[in-house]
């Protein structure tokens, strides 16, 4: 393999540029030559393909977003535009891809290594950190502690006006942020879309701690949640409850930006590294990432099929925790 691409696809997350970085030099390191590709699929398709270098990543692994741009691409899920991107690869010389994003980026890699046989390995970028095959994705500790520097504003405010907040974070299928931020920033109550926790069993928790003379409460709410969002919810606990000053704050994209933690860096320094090392192995559709602290390549299946399960104990621990 003497040429590959990076392209970043989804949204972003803290840590994609340390991954490009990482991606670039290791490729630069065994003697291959890189292209960047930007806006992911869809810049794919229409041939925008950039030549790296490690000048080219020099003074990016602090910087939040993705020097490669980021989009969605419904022509890529089409047979057509898959041909189409398929023939930019060739025209370029493209022998293998490094794919950074999630479930999505890993369909459409799994599709088009079907269709036309061009190997991919996936570098897990998303801040929901749901992806099965790695105990953290690249983005998560970022934007876990970017939400908690908000509960702990917001959390002043609430004690200083005897409110009740009902924080929403991010997480359209998973609670993998509302948990640390729940237990972290002290909130009574954390509601995830794993758990059935119903919008009675809050407001009868409310109830008993207001009952015990707690005047001021902290609500985390995943967006993905089934009873609802953050404002549905507070407005059902307002209806139950009348006396409780109830507040809803969303704190929605700050989440994705931002400079990337030390984690975020090094986690994503080391899988960039590693998946330039699979593509050179021959290893194809799959997907590089940390499990009890070892390099693993999990199959695009199992990421994309695979359900990473919540630790219960965590919702163990806000319930005592919040007493």
């Amino acid at each position: 393999m003497k040429r590959i691409a990076v392209f970043t696809s989804g949204g972003d997350a803290p840590g994609m540029n340390a991954c490009i970085r990482a991606v670039v030099r290791t490729a630069v390191y065994h003697g291959i030559e890189v292209y960047g590709i930007m806006r992911g699929y869809s810049g794919m398709i229409k041939g925008e393909f950039v030549r790296l270098d490690s000048a080219s990543v020099a003074n990016t692994i602090q910087k939040g977003g993705t020097i490669l741009k980021s989009a969605r691409s419904q022509k890529f899920m089409t047979k057509e535009g898959r041909q189409q991107a398929f023939d930019q690869l060739v025209n370029n010389g493209i022998e293998g891809l490094v794919a950074i994003g999630g479930n999505g980026t890993f369909t459409g890699a799994t599709l088009f290594e079907q269709e036309f046989g061009i190997p991919t390995v996936g570098a897990p970028g998303t801040i929901d950190n749901d992806l099965f095959g790695t105990d953290y994705t690249i983005g998560y500790d970022t934007a876990v502690n970017t939400a908690l520097e908000a509960i702990d504003k917001i959390r002043d405010t609430a004690d200083s006006h005897d409110r009740c907040f009902f924080v929403e974070v991010m997480g359209r299928d998973s609670g993998y942020i509302a948990i640390p931020c729940a237990i972290g920033g002290g909130a009574e109550i954390v509601m995830i879309p794993e758990t059935q926790m119903s919008t009675e069993a809050v407001i009868d928790s409310l109830q008993n701690s207001w009952r015990r003379s707690k005047t001021s409460f902290i609500v985390v709410v995943a967006e993905g949640e089934e009873e609802g969002n953050a404002h549905t919810v507070a407005q059902r606990v307002k209806e139950a409850i009348p006396e409780l000053d109830t507040r809803v704050t969303i704190i929605g994209h700050i989440q994705r930006g931002g400079a990337p933690s030390a984690a975020d860096r090094m986690l994503a320094s080391q899988i960039g590294i590693a998946a330039v090392e699979g593509l050179l192995n021959g290893m194809r559709n799959v997907m590089a990432g940390i499990v009890d602290r070892k390099l693993v390549y999990t199959p695009f299946s199992d990421t994309i099929n695979k359900k990473k399960l919540i630790n219960q104990s965590f919702m163990r621990m806000v319930e005592i925790l919040s007493v």
